[in-house]
């Protein structure tokens, strides 16, 4: 190693300014990618099921609307493999740039969509193809994003640094609902007419943003080293699953404790909660609040169960977030089923702190079980495939396990079910907080750092 990238150490001046660069460019722009995905999740159960999907019976509409939210989670495992790809071959940085651009122009042609009362069913079609373009979009994001905030830091704060870009999932979170919560106020009766729309047409002002901002930023220096070492994988993806099948299945049960509470809490609580028969007949406007509470405390739990897991260790903090998460869906349940304003309020705000606990962490922790090479592609297939069987069907569980029992308290046992699963996965992945990954690994060391790399360099 030459004196100059010697020179390059966690405490460089101008590395550490690339790295905050990084952190602002990821968490920003996975803000944005979320606040387009969680636009139709609020939507969904607002307005999708009656707009695209009428029928007299409520509950298949609410199926039949679900089901093409579930769309969105089978693509991310596609957009994973495509962006992994990409993101392995020629860098974190141009497959993030890709992605929110496609994130983007689906979450805005959403807004364009006619109902089933100027086109038929041809609009439900239309509005699962562009959901499937936003899958295939956010599939790609954050592997990307994790990598570009982790691989600039140092290994002793990777649990802090890769918390940021999941800070971006309640920014977004409370971003979406802010917008349809504003909005449902300005359109009054006439939401479910045009202003729910208005969110989405604003998804493409925000790209402008995070456009503006990732164009900013440079590669990493794990990536160029891989470049400048000639050790980029010419087949990641096939690579990865073929060398680390292990740690990929891990990487998706563990996710299953945070992903399937998370998307009943955020996304089937509008079934549950909102309208008259058969629920708790709250408002909608009333339960976007708690929500947004929610997402506001993760700002803070995130990025400090992220530290706690490079102190503590990212299994502790992260068995401790998914057994809180087993047994306060049975709490949560309860609350709820009291009708009382204030109780229904506390039982939403607080939901999501056992989800933050995992969350934090979790980037790091899948991160940190793949090498260099064909890191992108095996974090990003580890994350993204527990969205097949975890995010995605999570609501249809949910109202189907309603619909069965009459009862919060089933789909509370269906939420325990989740956290065992993950906390036995997570007991088998190895503790990686205080390794040097890089050494683990074999991977190749930074260079001194020399700006951008030329498509030559990349290609090469």
């Amino acid at each position: 190693m030459s004196s100059s990238a010697a020179a390059v150490t966690a405490e460089d001046p101008e590395r550490a300014r690339h790295l905050r660069r990084a952190i602002v460019a990821s968490t920003v722009g996975t803000t944005i990618e979320w606040y387009d995905y969680f636009l139709y999740s609020t939507v969904t159960p607002l307005v999708f099921a009656s707009l695209y999907f009428p029928n007299n019976d409520p509950l298949t509409s609410q199926l039949n609307a679900f089901g093409v939210y579930f769309v969105g989670f089978i693509a991310r495992p596609i957009g994973t493999a495509i962006f992994g790809h990409y993101g392995d071959r020629i860098g974190r940085k141009g497959a993030l740039i890709a992605s929110l651009l496609l994130m983007g122009l689906g979450t805005f042609l959403v807004a364009l969509v006619p109902g089933y009362a100027s086109i038929g069913i041809a609009g439900g079609i239309i509005l699962s193809i562009l959901r499937f373009i936003q899958g295939v979009g956010v599939g790609g994001e954050w592997g990307g994003s994790v990598l570009l905030s982790m691989e600039w830091g140092r290994h002793g704060r990777r649990g802090f640094n890769a918390s940021w870009p999941q800070f971006g999932v309640p920014a977004g979170l409370l971003l979406a609902n802010v917008t349809v919560l504003v909005f449902s106020v300005i359109s009054g009766p006439d939401f479910a007419t045009w202003g729910w729309r208005v969110p989405f047409l604003l998804s493409l002002v925000l790209v402008a943003l995070g456009l503006w901002i990732r164009l900013g930023i440079l590669e990493t220096p794990t990536f160029q080293a891989l470049v400048a070492q000639q050790r980029v994988e010419r087949q990641p993806v096939l690579e990865v699953i073929r060398r680390n099948p292990k740690e990929i299945l891990l990487s998706a049960f563990a996710r299953m404790s945070e992903q399937a509470p998370f998307y009943i809490f955020t996304a089937f609580i509008f079934t549950y909660a909102v309208g008259g028969q058969n629920t708790l007949g709250f408002d909608r406007n009333f339960i976007l609040l708690p929500v947004m509470v929610a997402a506001l405390l993760g700002f803070i739990m995130i990025p400090t169960f992220g530290h706690l897991s490079d102190k503590l260790g990212r299994r502790p903090v992260y068995i401790a977030g998914a057994a809180l998460t087993g047994l306060y869906g049975f709490v949560y349940f309860g609350l709820l089923d009291t009708k009382a304003a204030g109780l229904v309020f506390l039982a939403i705000a607080i939901s999501l702190i056992p989800h933050d606990m995992q969350y934090g962490p979790q980037a790091a922790m899948i991160a940190e079980s793949f090498p260099a090479r064909v890191r992108y592609s095996g974090a990003s297939i580890g994350y993204q495939l527990a969205s097949v069987f975890a995010g995605g069907p999570a609501p249809l569980i949910a109202v189907a396990l309603y619909a069965q029992y009459r009862t919060g308290l089933a789909v509370a046992g269906y939420i325990f079910v989740c956290a065992i699963i993950s906390i036995v996965a997570v007991a088998l992945m190895r503790e990686r907080a205080q390794v040097d990954i890089a050494k683990e690994f074999g991977d190749a060391e930074a260079p001194a750092f020399a700006g951008t790399m030329t498509a030559s360099q990349v290609s090469g």
